[in-house]
């Protein structure tokens, strides 16, 4: 892993600190990676929800298709 310095205002840098010192996460570190991590996954859901709105549309989405979809997911479980 790298390391990465950074500057936070006072209130921020206590907000962190009580995150950690709550017990919510065992350091700075972890609370901001993990942060950082759902960001990451917010623009890459985004993305993905946005390639999929400009892609072809090959069926239509009725009742049929909700029932074949429901029958395929209990299916696999």
């Amino acid at each position: 892993m790298t390391t990465m310095n950074m500057s936070l205002p006072s209130d921020l840098k206590s907000f962190v600190e009580s995150q950690v010192n709550d017990g919510n996460y065992g350091s700075a570190s972890e609370y901001l990676c993990n942060l950082i991590q759902q960001d990451y996954d917010r623009l890459r859901f985004r993305k993905a929800l946005l390639e999929g709105a400009h892609s072809p549309i090959f069926t239509n989405a009725d009742t049929e298709y909700f029932t074949d979809l429901r029958n395929q997911a209990q299916a696999s479980s």
